[in-house]
């Protein structure tokens, strides 16, 4: 099982995990319907009369089932518990949260709907029977988490008797993504597949495929040696032994995996941490390959494996190493090209063109979005053999090699004409707001900062901190009393965190008496003496956590989830030129069914002039580009272009000739409505128009029509919201809201991590 649940940088208690599952409500994903359903006419052409009309054209044609229904992009994904991860044998019922997350990972990242089901049985006949029948409902069965030797019985049958795709993840995922990886590990090494001496360590599911396929790819048998935990599996052996096994017993003195590895070239774990040793990889030929892809822990650490070897390329199952051996990079785009052309079958030429393109795609130049997200230039070489799970052009590079890969051999119901539009609507089917968020937080883990949690009395705020210290993002400091932080912390589960963050506060800092007086120089002009600047230090925890940040004994600052945004701005302005005449402006990033919207001002500006909010569109366009969107400007009103007619509007309009005057580089227009701004059906009334696309920065008119839009979408639509970011400050500084979660927070304090606010 090689995908990645978790890297050790981010280390993740069991309460933060079950609340992971519980909030906001039970599980990971709902069912919501894609037609309207709103009318009477709505309800009768959903269900009777109407839909006795596209049954009666399935029955006189089964094919149609693709054109009316959901099944050509619904997959099954199997499993009674039987293998779960490196559980083992827990059963159905407990194997549920790891289905359900197999089918937000296919949503996720090819778009395809998934349903989890669990059988409780262990019977393979009766598994059989169940998703047998099952068949008219479904586009493909993933199977998953099913033991050895059952998975191997189960999916062969199901594949005799169903004609729709059948998949056991668990070993062809596996397979298919160190097929991959070892394509371009041997062109680095130098070395041809057909020549190589190989080990394979593991003969349960996956091992048993990757050896399979690698066969098929051009590995000769006789140069292929497989291990188990009884060693080699040589002919002639009884011990521990089955068909699948047998199947694959070489010719070969060597009788231990210490003898099998000597002189061999490439070595495949799916066994066990410390399957391997030095000594071991010390005897294997030059430019050895070794894929140790046990999870949690690997057969041996490429720390180990290139202390004894540097000419060694290594690949892992884990995130924290290069080289990820991920099954995220196989199953969803096998199954989205085999559902679009309504395959029969995910075949072995299938497999092999996915691990060809993903080889392919390793090679090619990585775009800067995904060297951003990852906090690294990735090039192709001895750590970069793999795409990464990030990469956005997976979904329309992969599924166009399996799907020519099933038209050519013959198991297309509905073979695809036009393949390069066929690859446009892949692109457009990328979620780019998840990409985003990853972004973020990839550049907050490169900067490791001293990150101010200003409200150690928030439960909230000290799971965030706690997250963000063991996710791996830098020092979390967090303000309060070591009692209070103390008690709240056992309170959430995380008593052992106690010792991990530091806790500040104005009793114990030794730098107080400087606090003081830097506060009392800024405010001494503004009728506060010397006794009411130490009081406000003191007592205000949103003015000492500023003044922490303002003397460098921080590197960013998150705060205001206990008191409103407008008190907490206020008590930050007394340390830093956060007024709305300094510069400092709101955005609000809102995110919803793979769109992102940029929202100003939601914070700073209360009723912006025409100067005012070309500001507020320039602080947008960097806010934008920061995230890795070129920005497109639209300040919009209930006019479009001067009608109707009204002075609420001509600052609307106004502004854009600011911007002129100004000469900035990037598209803004208005004023206009948002249908004008986001629909290109609407915009395309207005062809004099300056923008090449739908804005993706939106300007309003004030900042009550900012936040009720902003609410609206939260509360009416579900959106995504991430906001409002401070920008045009002086430090990182970000406020949160009162209804802040603890991952609102966490992004939060990435945002200000990765110095998307300061001027």
């Amino acid at each position: 099982m090689t995908e990645s649940h978790g890297s050790t940088r981010a280390r993740i208690t069991p309460e933060e995990a079950l609340a992971y599952h519980l909030e906001p409500r039970p599980g990971k994903f709902d069912v919501v319907p894609s037609t309207p359903m709103a009318t009477q006419r709505d309800l009768s052409l959903a269900y009777s009369p109407g839909v006795a009309v596209p049954v009666e054209a399935i029955a006189a044609r089964p094919e149609t089932a693709y054109d009316y229904t959901t099944k050509g992009n619904l997959v099954a994904v199997v499993s009674n518990g039987t293998a779960i991860l490196g559980l083992g044998n827990l059963g159905a019922l407990a194997s549920k949260p790891v289905m359900e997350g197999k089918a937000v990972l296919f949503k996720r990242f090819a778009d395809v709907n998934a349903i989890d089901i669990e059988l409780d049985t262990e019977d393979p006949d009766e598994i059989i029977q169940a998703v047998r029948l099952m068949g008219p409902t479904f586009g493909g069965i993933n199977l998953e988490d099913i033991k050895a030797p059952e998975c191997f019985i189960i999916e062969s049958r199901l594949k005799e008797l169903m004609d729709i795709p059948v998949f056991h993840d668990d070993q062809h995922g596996t397979a298919v993504i160190c097929a991959a990886g070892l394509i371009n590990a041997l062109e680095i090494s130098g070395k041809r597949i057909e020549d190589c001496k190989i080990v394979l360590n593991g003969a349960g599911a996956a091992g048993i495929a990757c050896l399979e396929l690698i066969k098929a790819m051009g590995a000769r048998p006789e140069n292929c040696i497989m291990a188990d935990t009884k060693g080699v599996v040589y002919q002639g052996r009884t011990e521990g032994m089955n068909q699948w096994k047998s199947a694959h017993a070489a010719v070969t003195e060597a009788r231990t995996l210490a003898d099998a590895m000597v002189g061999c070239d490439v070595f495949l774990g799916v066994s066990a941490k410390g399957a391997v040793t030095p000594e071991m990889v010390r005897s294997m030929a030059p430019n050895p390959v070794i894929f140790a892809m046990a999870n949690p822990d690997p057969e041996i650490t490429p720390e180990e494996a290139h202390a004894v070897r540097q000419d060694a390329i290594v690949a892992t199952g884990r995130s924290d190493y290069p080289n990820q051996v991920n099954n995220v990079l196989g199953f969803p785009y096998l199954f989205r090209g085999a559902l679009d052309i309504h395959a029969r079958a995910i075949n072995d030429e299938m497999k092999i063109a996915c691990a060809e393109a993903l080889a392919r795609l390793a090679r090619e130049d990585v775009p800067d979005e995904v060297a951003m997200a990852y906090g690294r230039k990735l090039t192709f070489g001895r750590d970069y053999i793999i795409p990464t799970p990030f990469d956005p052009r997976l979904i329309h590079v992969i599924p166009p090699a399996v799907a020519k890969a099933g038209m050519d051999t013959g198991v297309a119901r509905r073979p695809i004409i036009d393949m390069e539009a066929y690859e446009q609507t892949l692109r457009q089917r990328m979620d780019p707001t998840a990409a985003m968020v990853q972004s973020i937080h990839a550049r907050a883990r490169r900067s490791q900062s001293r990150m101010i949690f200003a409200e150690g009395d928030d439960p909230r705020v000290l799971r965030a901190a706690v997250a963000w210290q063991r996710g791996g993002f830098g020092r979390a400091l967090v303000v309060g009393r070591d009692g209070d932080v103390a008690e709240k912390l056992t309170a959430a589960g995380l008593a052992d965190a106690v010792a991990e963050i530091e806790v500040v506060s104005a009793a114990k800092t030794p730098h107080l008496r400087a606090y003081h007086e830097t506060l009392y120089a800024r405010l001494q002009r503004k009728g506060v003496d010397r006794e009411d600047a130490f009081k406000l230090a003191n007592r205000d925890r949103h003015i000492f956590a500023a003044l922490m940040l303002a003397h460098g004994h921080g590197d960013g600052l998150v705060t205001g989830a206990t008191r409103k945004n407008a008190h907490v701005l206020a008590q930050i302005g007394h340390v830093f030129d956060v007024r709305p005449q300094d510069g400092a402006v709101g955005i609000t990033a809102v995110l919803h069914k793979g769109r992102i919207v940029l929202i100003g001002d939601t914070l700073v500006h209360e009723w912006p002039e025409a100067e005012d909010l070309a500001l507020i569109a320039t602080r947008g366009a960097q806010v934008a580009r920061g995230l890795g969107m070129e920005p497109r400007v639209a300040f919009l009103s209930f006019s479009n272009f001067g009608y109707p007619l009204s002075e609420r509007a001509i600052k609307m309009a106004e502004a854009p000739k600011v911007l002129d005057r100004m000469g900035v580089d990037f598209e803004y227009e208005g004023e206009m409505t948002v249908d004008v701004a986001l629909n290109p059906e609407q915009a395309a009334k207005y062809p004099f128009s300056r923008l090449t696309g739908p804005a993706n920065v939106l300007v309003v008119p004030a900042r009550h029509s900012a936040s009720i839009s902003v609410k609206l979408l939260q509360e009416m639509a579900g959106a995504m919201v991430i906001g409002p970011i401070l920008t045009g400050v002086p430090k990182p500084i970000q406020i949160l809201s009162t209804s802040s979660t603890v991952n609102d927070i966490l992004h939060m304090a990435a945002i200000a991590a990765g110095g998307l606010s300061v001027r």
